[in-house]
């Protein structure tokens, strides 16, 4: 439920948008909200559940993020969905890293590898299979109630788990650690807010002064971080992210590549939505059974992964990145006004396969040569990094989709092919780079990845 929010608004963007009479900086927040509170939360709300027991900061984060999507489908205006937006990203963030947690606690050996196994497979169908959960919601439309059912969907699942949740999961916490570092915190998330708003609304108020003074100020408060980050460590005190796991080519370079693969996925999947719907005049539901194509390709791949991976190593998933450039750049090709849909198919087929040959390993190539110690350090890392590319890529495609949306002339139905194309040409160079930071990772031993972590280490 937690990462298919994320997705599932992507094909009622155009039904917010016209219900709502918001901009389109708006309803590029809907998304980028969630993503950015949610990303940032991450590590601190791994922290409070090893500090104050994961049942009970799953439930606490499950309770406010429940709430607050009913306050999504109440909502009245942009301004007031998105607020709530951003309370449920801090809500994902409290419950999300309790998951693996937990996972780690009850089970071992071979069941937690099947248990974590089990637990990426639904991640990743909840990304690719969002568009189309949420095109069946709004063609329903029960009682009237359109892209708000998109919200309102996960009051039975919240409530549910809530009930739930005492039967079946065990307390536990993790080791003994320092109080949880708020100024750390606050440098990291002023540094994110002024790095996205600027992408987000600046270049609808035609790039203010504001708009370049925060993207200034982003650097030398992100450089503050790290010395604050290193601060903490050097007095014995535990730091909200070790950056010297970063000293790791391994974690370094892969973070790198998640970072911009989920970028590019993320961003695509946005465009997507309002190509299939704006540009060609698919209806939600239409547009959702369009999006299948890509989780049937992201599936296909997803099921050969280990196979491949235990073969080719690293370049499993590095070949997966130009797959998926080459599905992009051929989407580009074929995607012009006149284009019809059957001829969009084979290219999102390929882009979706290139996305399940990187997702599933990227997790290993990160945490393959990473000790236990360090293995819950890391493993939150990447999480934070995957909501953030996420939240960044959005902002960035909406400017380049956005300002090629305004330059075009024409009818709708022509300005919004042409700003897919553009768009799409930005996004296949992604893939490639995520393939090129790749081959900074050392190759992995003859022992493969190592076991997960010990529950007291992970913080998801």
């Amino acid at each position: 439920m937690i990462v298919l929010d994320f997705f599932i608004v992507n094909v009622a963007l155009p039904s917010m948008q016209r219900h709502l009479h918001a901009s389109a900086a708006g309803v590029e927040w809907v998304v980028t909200a969630y993503g950015l509170t949610y990303g940032v939360g991450l590590i601190t709300g791994g922290r409070l559940g090893d500090r104050y027991g994961r049942r009970r900061m799953f439930a606490l984060g499950l309770a406010i993020f429940t709430v607050a999507s009913l306050a999504c489908g109440l909502a009245t205006n942009v301004e007031i969905l998105n607020v709530s937006r951003a309370i449920q990203g801090l809500g994902a963030a409290l419950a999300g890293p309790q998951t693996l947690a937990m996972i780690g606690v009850t089970y071992a050996g071979k069941q937690r590898v099947t248990a974590i196994t089990a637990y990426g497979v639904s991640l990743g169908l909840a990304a690719v299979l969002g568009q189309l959960f949420g095109g069946l919601l709004i063609q329903a439309n029960v009682f009237g109630l359109d892209w708000r059912l998109c919200f309102l969907v996960n009051l039975p699942v919240g409530v549910a788990a809530l009930v739930v949740a005492p039967k079946v999961l065990t307390e536990s916490r993790g080791a003994a650690s320092d109080r949880i570092d708020l100024v750390g915190t606050a440098l990291i998330t002023i540094a994110l807010v002024a790095v996205v708003l600027p992408l987000v609304d600046g270049r609808q108020a035609h790039w203010p002064v504001w708009a370049w003074a925060l993207l200034a100020a982003a650097g030398p408060v992100l450089a503050t971080f790290a010395v604050h980050q290193r601060q903490r460590r050097r007095h014995g005190r535990t730091p909200l992210v070790d950056l010297s796991v970063l000293a790791d080519r391994a974690v370094s370079a892969g973070l790198v590549a998640t970072g911009v693969f989920y970028a590019a996925m993320a961003s695509f999947f946005v465009v997507l939505a309002l190509y299939l719907q704006e540009g060609r005049g698919l209806s939600a539901l239409g547009s959702g059974a369009v999006f299948t194509v890509v989780g049937a390709g992201y599936l296909a791949a997803s099921m050969v992964g280990p196979a491949m991976t235990a073969r080719l190593g690293r370049q499993w998933p590095a070949l997966g990145g130009v797959v998926m450039a080459a599905g992009y750049a051929a989407l580009a090709v074929v995607s012009g006004p006149s284009a019809s849909t059957p001829l969009l198919l084979l290219p999102l087929l390929v882009a979706g396969i290139g996305m399940g040959m990187l997702t599933a390993p990227l997790t290993g190539i990160v945490l393959a040569q990473v000790g236990p110690r360090q293995a819950g350090t890391v493993s939150g890392l990447q999480s934070t990094v995957v909501q953030l590319g996420n939240s960044i890529g959005v902002a960035v495609i909406g400017v380049v989709f956005f300002g090629a949306l305004s330059d075009a002339h024409g009818a709708l139905h022509q300005g919004i092919p042409h700003a897919f194309q553009v768009s799409l040409m930005l996004l296949a160079a992604l893939p490639l780079a995520a393939a090129l930071a790749i081959q900074f990772v050392p190759r992995l031993g003859p022992a493969g990845p190592p076991e997960p972590a010990e529950p007291a280490e992970l913080r998801a």
